[in-house]
């Protein structure tokens, strides 16, 4: 597994919110649902992106525009046209005076818009839930960015319109494999985080895709250096220099992200997260987990229930 997808294994799309918008102009849509990480397909048309702190940034049909919540923004078919609907938590949609509008929208199936013949058709997915292990990728990236889609975002289009069973699982993959094209693609040409500059290096990117995939095993650095072929001091040299953290730093960080995100899930107990995780018993998740992000497991698990 390497960092990238190492990082979207935990928050992947699950009964992710997907909706096929066709507009006619004028349209514009101000969304504040406080969604972590939403992208914007343009498969049409013309449409700007406007976040509230940046000027207006254009979508060619065949663009993605990925969005980091919570701060809202405008999507319109023009940077000049005002906001005429207003998308609240939960997928509200409603005017800015708060008139409801799902029903008077509703165009189908995961089909929404002013006009069943518009020329303008976006296809929106919105990771609604925050995973722990995300947050490395999502302070990585600026609030917005754009980067062509290829040709993932017409298999996407050609598979939100169908009801079929199992077409939920289906739609969260589509939505999965385009954001990693997208952040492929946006890592390749602009200025890259650290740690995934450090996975091209062949000691420090081998080091880090073990710690990865196995954060249950005993590590210690000399063990690590041991598995990659240097000697304990030039890997914690090496891989401070590279990531910014020496390499045990980086795996209590990855255990404990990882069992924030399992924390999530209704049957988990922290007995089982732990042994997942790499910890010998629950206390001693529990003081780590304390220790580093200020609160118990257990009031985790409750804050992230409500």
């Amino acid at each position: 597994m390497d960092q990238l997808a190492a990082l979207l294994d935990g928050p992947r799309a699950r009964s992710a919110f997907l909706l096929r918008s066709v507009l006619d102009p004028p349209w514009s849509m101000r969304i504040q649902d406080e969604a972590p990480l939403t992208l914007v397909a343009l498969v049409s048309g013309e449409a700007w992106v406007m976040p509230d702190k940046g000027g207006p940034t254009r979508l060619a049909p065949g663009q993605v525009a990925i969005l980091r919540g919570p701060e809202p923004y405008v999507v319109a078919d023009d940077p000049g046209t005002a906001p005429q609907i207003v998308i609240h938590p939960g997928q509200r949609c409603a005017t800015v005076n708060g008139e409801s509008l799902y029903q008077s929208m509703d165009l189908g199936v995961r089909t929404w818009g002013n006009d069943a013949e518009g020329g303008t058709v976006l296809i929106t997915g919105t990771y609604t839930m925050e995973g722990e292990v995300s947050r490395r990728l999502l302070d990585a990236l600026p609030q917005l960015l754009v980067q062509p889609g290829g040709p993932i975002i017409a298999l996407l289009g050609a598979e939100i319109v169908k009801d079929d069973p199992g077409q939920s699982a289906v739609l969260d993959r589509l939505l999965d494999l385009l954001l990693i094209a997208v952040l492929r693609s946006w890592f390749a040409t602009h200025e890259a985080p650290a740690w995934y500059r450090a996975m091209g290096d062949p000691i420090v990117g081998r080091a880090m895709r073990m710690l990865h995939n196995n954060p249950a095993h005993p590590w210690t650095v000399a063990a690590l250096a041991a598995e990659v072929g240097v000697s304990r001091a030039a890997l914690a040299r090496r891989f401070t220099d590279l990531v910014g953290e020496p390499p045990m730093s980086f795996l209590t960080d990855w255990r404990l992200a990882l069992a924030a995100d399992l924390l999530r899930e209704p049957d988990a107990t922290i007995g089982s997260v732990a042994r997942k995780v790499g910890y010998g018993s629950p206390f001693a998740l529990s003081a780590a987990f304390k220790r580093v992000r200020g609160i118990s497991p257990q009031e985790h698990r409750t804050g992230a229930a409500r």
